[in-house]
């Protein structure tokens, strides 16, 4: 029998872009299992809170899983991506690539994870060229000083960003 090939794609998601949703959707087609990690990392000041994030991320990656491809699963995480990689019986991890900056980072997290656990393998996916551009922290940016986000997140992320701007606006 053919072992379950599972693979995680772990990110904070805040805000989910159409970026990380292809990366799901081309991940889908190469592993049966995908857990999509969301990461709590307070260092990054999110604007959704993890909870939240998590229930974005399940809603809007419901449809990409079935009809030939991977599940998909939604699980927050807090600790080391290698143990949690660990924990969900990861034999990958899948990073999205968008430019050679990314690349540099990416490339040292690999170096690190590999001596923390040779047997977990990094894949890399390069963003598609429409998706390139954007960045979680610009999409957040954007919609804070009030510009459209709809080109760079799903309808209804788009929404959500614009409610949370409009309530962090009315605190200050």
């Amino acid at each position: 029998m053919a072992k379950t090939r599972i693979a995680l794609y772990p990110g904070t998601f805040d805000p989910l872009t159409l970026g990380h949703l292809d990366i799901v959707e081309r991940a889908v087609k190469l592993v049966d299992h995908l857990i999509i990690g969301v990461a709590s990392n307070p260092a990054k000041a999110p604007m959704f809170s993890h909870k939240e994030r998590v229930a974005i991320v399940r809603r809007e990656t419901k449809p990409l899983s079935g009809n030939g491809h991977a599940s998909i699963a939604v699980q927050a995480f807090d600790q080391l991506l290698i143990e949690f990689a660990e924990k969900v019986g990861a034999g990958m991890i899948v990073r999205g690539l968008r430019a050679v900056s990314d690349f540099e980072y990416e490339f040292q997290m690999v170096g690190m994870n590999q001596r923390l656990n040779a047997e977990i393998e990094t894949v890399f996916l390069m963003a598609d060229p429409r998706h390139q551009a954007i960045a979680s922290r610009l999409v957040k940016e954007i919609a804070m000083l009030g510009g459209d986000v709809s080109s760079f997140t799903s309808p209804h992320v788009a929404q959500l960003l614009v409610k949370r701007c409009q309530e962090v606006g009315k605190k200050k």
